[in-house]
């Protein structure tokens, strides 16, 4: 008996059971229900309240933001207007320093014509010192004209006589002399015409006064007054002035004759002009008979006008055969 009461006091009591199951079947589910809707609640409320305060931030933000920008717009505003007062004051200014650039160009440029012109004087000047010293220094006789025009004393002798190399001289026993400054030109002819395969020598070049007086003598003695036709008197001669010679060749033994005949002369009618020379004597002259062997110098400049021009020397006038006188040895 007393087992069996044992046993049936172990047994659960059936309600209590009930309450137990319903508990875990609603209660904790609803509990846990209501402790997740707390806390959400929790996390809603935090979350708005965290928003709010964002929001607020924000706007303080944005309004100091306002602030600012308003700031800076009434200082951009001002500080244009005073940029703007200034731009137009250095426009003012500008304008003004572009008047007085112009009036300043214009002033130089007054100046500048000023020394231009003085300059041009001065060169001028300077031009025409250095042209009457360089006449000074040049014999003004050497491009006159001589035969029957002008006249030569016995007192005169070119400034300085240099003696043609014998190799130019046909009579190597015979001695001439030439202006020491034409020498450079006839030497240069010489080399120039023995290219071409001509041959010029020396007959006769400087005659003195007394040489030319004896000489003349001579001829008036065998020629009587026919002597006057193909030779000078003293004084007359264009051979005093150191600048003219008379040209023989081959082929005609030394002589002058015949000389209008040879190479020698073909080639010193195309080309004795380039040195200087010019035939003085041609044919129809007015002062003496025809002389092919009789060539004067007077500068290249003259020679080549003579040249291309188809004149004479004694075919131009004194006054403009004179102003070459400057470059006869150019």
């Amino acid at each position: 008996m007393s087992t069996a009461k044992n046993t049936q006091r172990k047994v659960p009591y059936p309600r209590a059971d009930a309450t137990i199951e319903i508990v875990r079947t609603y209660l904790l589910p609803l509990l846990c229900l209501l402790l997740g809707i707390s806390a959400s609640l929790g996390t809603w409320f935090v979350m708005n309240s965290q928003k709010a305060a964002l929001q607020a931030s924000l706007e303080t933000q944005l309004q100091t933001q306002k602030e600012d920008t308003a700031k800076a717009q009434l200082a951009y505003t001002t500080e244009k207007a005073t940029l703007e007062q200034k731009i137009a004051a250095l426009a003012n200014t500008t304008s003004d320093l572009a008047k007085d650039r112009s009036n300043l160009q214009d002033s130089l440029q007054q100046s500048e014509d000023k020394v231009t012109t003085i300059e041009k004087q001065v060169g001028s000047a300077i031009k025409t010192v250095t042209t009457l010293d360089k006449l000074s220094k040049i014999d003004t006789e050497l491009l006159q004209k001589y035969s029957k025009v002008s006249f030569l004393n016995e007192h005169y002798i070119p400034s300085k006589l240099a003696s043609v190399k014998n190799e130019y001289v046909y009579n190597e026993n015979q001695k001439h002399q030439l202006h020491a400054q034409v020498m450079p030109f006839f030497e240069k002819m010489e080399e120039a015409a023995l290219k071409d395969g001509v041959k010029l020598y020396v007959s006769s070049s400087y005659r003195s006064f007394g040489e030319q007086g004896a000489l003349k003598s001579a001829y008036s003695v065998t020629y009587g007054s026919g002597a006057n036709s193909f030779s000078a008197d003293q004084g007359y001669s264009e051979h005093q002035l150191g600048t003219t010679i008379d040209f023989t060749t081959t082929g005609i033994n030394g002589g002058l004759g015949g000389f209008d005949t040879t190479p020698a002369y073909t080639w010193m009618t195309q080309n004795a002009y380039k040195y200087g020379f010019t035939l003085s004597y041609p044919k129809g002259n007015k002062y003496y008979v025809f002389e092919p062997w009789h060539w004067r110098f007077v500068g290249t400049k003259l020679a080549k006008t003579l040249h291309s021009e188809k004149q004479y020397f004694y075919d131009m006038d004194q006054r403009e055969i004179s102003k070459y006188l400057i470059s006869i040895f150019d």
